[in-house]
């Protein structure tokens, strides 16, 4: 299963024409680093290689984590270990291509009409209430109480990688309604993020972050490219916000919003200018005019570049970057669990990481399933064409995989305490099942499924 950007496919089937190369290499390529199913394993053997490297190394692994870079420029300094580097830095650049994806999605995609957006909203909504109300009736009056957020977020990375080794024995309407639910998943994961762990707010940071997305919606209106400018204020719009007591990701998300879905020229542009210069090429060709003819190239070459929105563009370009280096290098500087006897004693007595699998696991299977059925049961939402109930429980149990989020919400909540050890054990034991059991109800289901069309 398969996502390769359509111009991206359509540039290389082209060079693929005239050079040996691009047609037995870069087409095969491109198409195997856009299979979902990668993206998941290369996440996995970066959370294998941490368990490794934790459990044969410990005082190496965290020694490296705990190594201390500072920033100091005349504006600002920053300064703290690898891992907040790590959590607060490089996890802003994959919130930025959530918050595009969610921004595309609400524009154009499957999310851009109530009747499209009902069923996976009510499905996320569910699936983010109920895992929390499970793992707070189980951890109520404790202190461990303040991790109800770590259920709540599907890992679509892991979640459509299981997907995908179904290949084509689930209906492709299937992936589209996963997609749908994990980016309303994103955005709810976003909010609370925003909200919850903001403890206290710098105000002057704050009004500095104000005037460079003040900075940011002017050079929108300018028009044209500035990519170098808006690198810059993004990058000072991280810093205003991480120094603010906001969560530093916040920024990636703000940064999403802010960038342009419209292209400079629209499709009709496209068609009715290139017309009139091809038949001006096709003119200055005949008159063996070489110079008139580059300049209608340079014409064509802009105006085919101006029909991509900056949205478009980015996603494209930052998308593979946070699949295979910003994700890997998350899990690996987070994923570094010790299981050593005392941790695995205590964490089979322990009511959090209980709490994270019972709700990971059993939430998220009945709060997609039951709100999947009230709105299609009330008319505001129904099922895609060739999903059946037994599909959306398989999806259901997909949701449960909450690996990435989950552990940085982890993060977030309990540090590097010992309550954050226990709740990385929950979420591994919990995505584990959730996956393997995904696979299987999805796998039946369309056996069945395949069984009855014949």
């Amino acid at each position: 299963m398969t996502r390769v950007p359509p111009r991206s496919q359509g540039t290389l089937s082209r060079q693929a024409e005239h050079s040996y190369l691009t047609r037995t290499s870069r087409l095969p390529v491109q198409s195997f680093i856009h299979t979902e199913a990668l993206g998941g394993m290369v996440l996995l053997a970066a959370a294998v290689a941490a368990l490794v490297w934790a459990n044969s190394w410990s005082e190496s692994y965290h020694g490296f984590w705990d190594v201390h870079l500072a920033l100091d420029m005349a504006l600002f300094e920053i300064s703290g270990p690898l891992e907040m580097w790590v959590n607060d830095g490089l996890m802003a650049i994959f919130f930025f291509v959530v918050g595009l994806e969610i921004k595309r999605e609400l524009i154009y995609g499957e999310l851009s009409s109530p009747s499209k957006a009902a069923l996976p909203a009510f499905a996320a909504v569910g699936g983010m209430v109920v895992p929390a109300i499970i793992f707070l009736f189980i951890n109520a009056g404790g202190e461990t109480s303040d991790g109800w957020a770590i259920p709540m977020a599907t890992d679509i990375a892991f979640a459509l990688g299981v997907l995908a080794l179904l290949g084509r024995r689930c209906p492709l309407e299937l992936r589209v309604f996963l997609l749908a639910l994990a980016i309303v998943d994103d955005l709810g994961v976003i909010a609370v993020i925003s909200v919850a762990y903001t403890e206290s707010v710098d105000l002057a940071q704050i009004g500095i972050a104000a005037g460079i997305v003040a900075g940011l919606l002017a050079l929108n209106r300018l028009g044209g490219n500035h990519t170098l400018i808006s690198l810059i204020l993004g990058f000072l719009l991280w810093v205003a916000i991480l120094k603010s007591g906001v969560h530093a990701t916040v920024a990636g998300v703000l940064m999403a919003a802010l960038t342009s879905s419209k292209p400079n020229y629209s499709h009709q542009d496209f068609a009715s200018s290139s017309d009139q210069l091809m038949a001006n090429y096709r003119k200055a060709l005949q008159d063996n005019d070489v110079e008139h003819c580059k300049g209608i190239l340079g014409q064509v070459e802009e105006l085919s570049q101006g029909t991509k929105a900056p949205l478009e563009r980015l996603e494209r370009l930052v998308h593979p970057w946070t699949s295979y280096v910003v994700l890997p290098i998350f899990a690996f500087a987070n994923a570094g669990i010790e299981f050593s006897g005392p941790i695995l004693s205590t964490a089979t007595s322990s009511s959090l990481t209980l709490g994270v699998i019972v709700a990971m696991v059993l939430g998220k299977t009945l709060g997609i399933t039951i709100f999947s059925w009230i709105a299609s049961s009330i008319g505001i939402g129904k099922l895609p064409a060739g999903v059946s109930w037994g599909h959306v429980v398989g999806i259901s149990l997909l949701g449960g995989i909450g690996f990435t989020v989950a552990i940085f919400v982890t993060e977030l909540t309990f540090g590097n305490s010992e309550h954050a050890e226990l709740s990385k054990v929950g979420i591994l034991v919990a995505s584990l099942i959730s996956g393997v059991l995904g696979y299987l109800v999805l796998r039946l289901v369309s056996v069945r499924s395949q069984a009855k069309g014949t």
